[in-house]
């Protein structure tokens, strides 16, 4: 059932009127690109789904309240790169980490479940943005939204089903997974993607959610950002498209804060990003070759990474070796020969990644297809600088002022969990330990 919740304004119509002149042309100008440039493949449905009949227990409704963002391919570094003022101050006051290290690959869909789910890309099933499943004898690839929606594909509990499961409302504004009935639940409120609407009005969303009947309240948000990963792709990651698209994301954030805080709730921002992003040749790319090998194979063909499934020994022995024999600019491993780090082929619970990956090397990407290729690619070795992602955070729960290291995104799932009070409740990989000394009741 379909239904809009509405509540009296809290924001300014202008979300970002106090920036200066300048930067609000650019960040106009960058708005009106995005939305002729958009290359969204679904539906603009743009109606909030709310889920009927659920409301918080009574033990939940004094826990505190998470908001989680993501910003699609906000490389580590940008925030200091492009002058992100208000992620700056903000976790200048509570907590910033040098980077957060992806999952492999450092593709959208695998790394977005594996922040939701504590769990590595071969251990929850997301393998790839596009992969093949033996059993199933089917194709899931992020542009299907029959595969998208359909919640049988993905395993693992997400954070907002872990939480209606315990009878704490959560709320989503896009995250990958949210539309799809995981274990037969979605979120109580939640949007099918889209990017159809303007942003002062998502943010007027999150202050409506929050200024609902105790409960009817969502202590869980997720909240996505896809417009830097976007230009990133298009104009590559040291293009002004990029400082653009960086300081429109800066804005709303702040402007999201600042309208939050006036409402005097316990709220503990979490900002995330997938993985980072790099430049690639245009010019010099890679392409598989037609030859008798391949024939036999099943052909999942990423711009950096290509899975390739076989229905025999012999067909995968006789294509390996060839790939190997002519690696020019990239890498080829049989599915068991993949780097133990990456808690990938060895690990491979639901059969899904293919016999043989060829991983392009930095700088390079496979064309996959006739269309132009674009300069900003990732999907590398999670090991790689550039893929690196960001991990921000503020609020009542966070110490502040407070510098940490590098560390894995499968550690966030427990850190959201204690923070909201929730039981885990199957294994995961993230590790409490390695975040909780952030939280304000750790010595």
């Amino acid at each position: 059932m379909q239904s809009i919740v509405t509540h009296p304004a809290v924001i300014s119509p202008s979300f970002i009127c106090n920036y200066k002149t300048t930067i609000l042309k650019r960040i106009f100008l960058f708005v009106a690109v995005l939305l002729l440039t958009s290359t969204a493949n679904y539906a603009q449905d743009t109606a909030q789904l709310v889920v009927e009949g659920r409301k918080n227990s009574a033990t939940q409704q004094s826990k505190p309240y998470v908001i989680m963002i993501s910003i699609d391919g906000f490389r580590y570094d940008y925030a200091e790169k492009y002058q992100a003022e208000n992620l700056l101050k903000l976790s200048d006051e509570g907590v910033r980490a040098a980077a957060m290290q992806p999952s492999f690959p450092t593709l959208t869909f695998p790394n977005h479940y594996s922040m939701v789910t504590g769990m590595y890309p071969a251990h929850h099933g997301l393998v790839d943005n596009l992969f093949y499943d033996r059993q199933r004898k089917a194709v899931y690839k992020v542009g299907d939204r029959n595969a998208v929606e359909d919640g049988t594909w993905y395993t693992g509990m997400p954070l907002w089903v872990l939480a209606e499961k315990q009878q704490m409302l959560s709320a989503s504004y896009f995250w990958v997974g949210s539309e799809s009935a995981i274990q037969n639940i979605r979120p109580s409120y939640y949007f099918k993607y889209h990017e159809k609407t303007a942003i002062d009005q998502r943010i007027q969303q999150v202050v409506n959610w929050l200024s609902m009947p105790e409960d009817q309240r969502p202590h869980l948000i997720t909240f996505y950002f896809p417009e830097v990963d976007h230009m990133g792709h298009r104009y590559g990651p040291d293009s002004d498209s990029v400082r653009n698209a960086v300081q429109f994301v800066d804005a709303a954030i702040g402007s999201m804060t600042e309208a939050v805080n006036k409402l005097n709730l316990p709220v503990n921002f979490i900002v995330v990003s997938d993985h980072g992003m790099t430049q690639a040749d245009t010019v010099k790319t890679l392409s598989l070759p037609d030859v008798p090998v391949l024939k036999p194979l099943k052909v999942m063909a990423g711009n950096e990474k290509i899975m390739l499934y076989g229905n025999n020994e012999t067909d995968i022995k006789a294509a390996y070796d060839y790939f190997k024999k002519h690696e020019n600019h990239y890498t080829a491993y049989l599915k068991k020969g993949t780097p133990e780090r990456w808690h990938y082929g060895e690990e491979d619970v639901y059969n899904r990644i293919g016999d043989i990956i060829l991983l392009a090397a930095p700088g390079y990407a496979f064309r996959t297809s006739g269309k132009k290729m674009h300069p900003g690619h990732h999907g590398y070795d999670n090991n790689f600088t550039d893929m690196n992602a960001i991990f921000m955070a503020w609020g009542p729960d966070f110490k502040k002022h407070m510098r940490i290291p590098v560390f894995e995104n499968v550690h966030v799932f427990p850190l959201v969990a204690r923070i909201l009070g929730l039981d885990i409740t199957l294994p995961i990989d993230g590790k409490l330990e390695v975040l909780e000394p952030i939280l304000n009741d750790q010595d």
